[in-house]
């Protein structure tokens, strides 16, 4: 189903003549009511009447979550206090949280938004979803759930966590459709197994999932131990949250872009020039209906290629690959540059290897060592010893010939690792351990 047609099958003509009349009204708005960006519009030697074309973009400065942080909490709206009903922040982990705002205007686009994100998803009114995001300044469950609600289906705010209880609520309730992260479907599915409960004794057919890297072998993992159809979306807090882009049930084979709404560029993110269509960098988002917190060239340190082909959704807009990772979770290990997701899907080629696994870093003298911890699955651990150094040797072979470098593989047993109901913990650098 195509939630909003008129939108997501406009000719690119039309489109483009679309982007470049919101663009230019976005500019002009953040000029006249943004200190920031009239500051750097300014340095750069822009004004607003200089954007006469889409390829005008590249005028413009980019926007990062640093200078989000430097205008802690409110020094990047674009309207007044009063005007804004909703905020939402990161964590703030690695220093002030980013603050995003919405207007009344802003929620209603962000609805519609992730509405057709579960339509593309396969979701209809006559679906019970349950989300296991987490509620509260996480943008997740809450732009999902409107979403949900917008379409017309059932809701099941159940947030994250007490996955024991989230298995008899999908059961009881007859569950649907499944919103959360991929790593925690699997766990979902490690779970249902520990307890018992097959795929069968639940209603559940599709599952939208998103927040973090995954493969297509994971993906395949996760519809045949959970018996649905999985699809990808994507969205940052920064951005609006979930809602820029979403996968298509029928295709799977990209996330559509609301071009609408957004444009998409990619860079490479150390010369920072645009690159053509197929070439993989960093995405970067240009915001064009967000009243609060509009946001010009915002580097989303996310890597992935945009491409256009027919799709037999129907949909015209442009798609962007699955993010492979992000620049800032590049691990640079004796000049060699690894995302976990390459990891990941070595691993899911190899029999006798779980989904679960960790990149260990560390500086021994002058050189990096990496070590990566696999669990095994349950009859590989309890296997013969020989058997064990067997598939060390497979899974050492198989990823130095995948990144390139040489690394040591150390296997746990089984559930080892920490499980979680957000992101999964991937990466433990100790170099930057003082």
């Amino acid at each position: 189903m195509i939630w909003e047609p008129e939108w997501e099958e406009l000719p690119q003509d039309e489109m483009e003549t679309l982007q470049l009349f919101r663009l230019k009204r976005l500019i002009r708005r953040v000029y006249e009511r943004v200190p920031f960006y009239r500051g750097k519009m300014d340095q750069a030697g822009v004004r607003p009447e200089d954007i006469r074309s889409l390829n005008d973009l590249r005028l413009l400065p980019f926007t990062t979550k640093d200078d989000l942080r430097e205008n802690y909490p409110y020094g990047l709206f674009a309207v007044p206090l009063p005007e804004v009903v909703r905020v939402h922040s990161s964590s703030g982990t690695t220093g002030k949280p980013t603050v995003v705002g919405y207007t009344k205007g802003d929620l209603a686009v962000w609805s519609s938004l992730t509405a057709r994100v579960l339509a593309a998803g396969g979701v209809g009114r006559e679906d019970v979803v349950q989300i296991a995001f987490g509620y509260g300044l996480f943008t997740g469950g809450f732009g999902l759930h409107y979403g949900a609600e917008k379409l017309g289906a059932t809701v099941i705010p159940i947030s994250s966590g007490n996955t024991r209880r989230q298995i008899m609520i999908m059961r009881d309730y007859g569950t649907t459709a499944l919103v959360c992260t991929p790593s925690y479907a699997l766990y979902l599915a490690e779970t249902m197994e520990e307890m018992g409960v097959s795929p069968q004794e639940l209603r559940l057919r599709v599952g939208l999932f998103g927040a973090e890297p995954w493969t297509d072998q994971m993906r395949r993992e996760i519809e045949v131990r959970l018996g649905i159809d999985a699809t990808d979306n994507y969205g940052l807090s920064e951005v609006m949250g979930p809602g820029v882009s979403g996968e298509c049930i029928e295709a799977k084979s990209g996330l559509h872009i609301f071009e609408d709404h957004f444009i998409p560029e990619v860079i490479d993110p150390v010369t920072e020039e645009v690159l053509p269509h197929g070439e993989k960098g960093e995405l970067v988002l240009t915001t064009l209906s967000k009243e609060a917190l509009p946001l010009i060239r915002y580097r989303t340190r996310d890597i992935t290629y945009l491409y256009r082909e027919p799709c037999p959704c129907g949909r015209t807009l442009i798609k962007m690959a699955k993010p492979s990772g992000r620049t800032d979770d590049m691990l640079i290990v004796r000049g060699v540059n690894v995302f976990p997701s390459q990891v990941e899907e070595a691993l899911l080629e190899l029999e006798g290897t779980s989904p679960h696994f960790q990149l260990v870093v560390d500086r021994k003298g002058c050189l990096d060592e990496l070590e990566v911890w696999v669990e095994a699955s349950e009859g590989m651990f309890f296997d013969s010893m020989r058997m064990q150094k067997e598939l060390v040797d497979k899974i050492t072979e198989r990823l130095s010939s995948v990144l390139g470098i040489g690394v040591k593989v150390r296997l746990v047993e089984p559930r080892t690792l920490e499980r979680t109901e957000g992101k999964a913990k991937r990466v433990v650098d100790k170099r930057s351990v003082s």
